[in-house]
């Protein structure tokens, strides 16, 4: 089992930058596949972006391709969302995720529904 720590939300300005981090607890972090997702008021929970479990393999929704990236340091069970370029648009509860499940296809890795285990989440505010 794994428990998962948001941080790094805050207010920018468009165009600005946020750097995310999840700081998970457990000796096997290495172990899980780690996504973010975001939630807007009013919106369903989506995919931002997923990374293996070694680091190698990663993944991005459209909408962030990029401008953000995900990263990932097994030996201090982290992972980091660097979010540049933001918009407006990208308001939303940021929220950390793991898997035990190999990353796969970018269809199965995109699924909320694969995620065990989740973090309570990290508001990110845009202003235009």
């Amino acid at each position: 089992q794994v428990q998962l720590v948001e941080s790094g939300g805050g207010l920018v300005q468009a165009g600005g930058s946020l750097r995310l981090s999840c700081a998970a607890s457990g000796r096997t972090f290495s172990s899980y596949t780690m996504a973010w997702f975001r939630q807007a008021p009013g919106k369903e929970r989506e995919f931002v972006a997923a990374i293996g479990r070694s680091g190698t393999g990663t993944y991005y929704a459209d909408s962030v391709k990029g401008r953000f990236t995900i990263s990932r340091d097994n030996a201090k069970n982290t992972v980091t969302l660097q979010m540049n370029n933001l918009k407006p648009e990208d308001t939303a509860v940021y929220y950390c995720a793991a898997t035990t499940d190999y990353i796969g296809t970018y269809y199965y890795t995109s699924r909320a529904t694969r995620y065990n285990y989740w973090g309570q989440g990290t508001q990110v505010t845009v202003s235009s």
